[in-house]
């Protein structure tokens, strides 16, 4: 799920927990609203505690594209040589 979807999940189940006042036989839309909520904040909290980008270690290079003494070598695909 993503982040889009979960907050419109929040929206959707906000809208059926508060703001919708039909009754339907067998069905109770607060009960809906409150569950499309729940799941719309796990997945939100989902896609940010453990699918969110991670740290990047950041190499600094001269302007010269080349790694100062020490660090690791980038290599690319342009690198290789046959």
């Amino acid at each position: 799920m993503r982040l889009g979807t979960g907050i419109v999940l929040i929206a959707l189940g906000a809208i059926l927990a508060f703001a919708v006042t039909v009754q339907l036989s067998g069905i109770d839309l607060r009960v809906v609203g409150w569950i499309l909520m729940i799941v719309g904040v796990l997945g939100v909290v989902v896609e940010l505690a453990v699918w969110a980008p991670r740290r990047r270690r950041v190499v600094q290079t001269d302007p010269y594209g080349r790694a100062p003494d020490g660090a690791p070598a980038r290599r690319t695909t342009t690198d290789e040589t046959y």
